[in-house]
């Protein structure tokens, strides 16, 4: 599994994950939802589910449930910081389509 950050995205999620506190890493999902049938969960968690796999990214750890990981792998997340748009944005080389927005997208 195969996961990169852009260094914006990286200290983002690093002043996400010190200003938490107690959490562990980050968990990122796939759920069903949005425009074109799947979303992407990121989120900070406390404890692992069991069967998740562990990997570390510029010294971030994340979460990922081996069910994902074929539709996660290879991901890229950049954190754009312009006027226009603010906010994580994934590039993911598993979609086929995105809807308009970008935050949603099929395989």
């Amino acid at each position: 599994m195969t996961l990169t950050l852009t260094p914006s995205a990286e200290a983002e999620l690093k002043r996400i994950w010190q200003a938490a506190g107690d959490a562990i890493g980050f968990r990122i999902a796939v759920e069903a939802g949005g425009c074109a049938g799947l979303t992407y969960k990121l989120e900070l968690i406390a404890e692992p589910d069991p069967a998740d796999e562990r990997i570390e990214v510029g010294g971030i750890p994340f979460f990922i449930h081996p069910t994902h990981q074929i539709l996660l792998s290879g991901l890229s997340i950049d954190y754009p910081q312009g006027l226009a748009a603010r906010g994580f944005v994934f590039q993911n080389p598993q979609a086929r389509s995105t809807c308009g927005c970008g935050t949603s997208f099929s395989v």
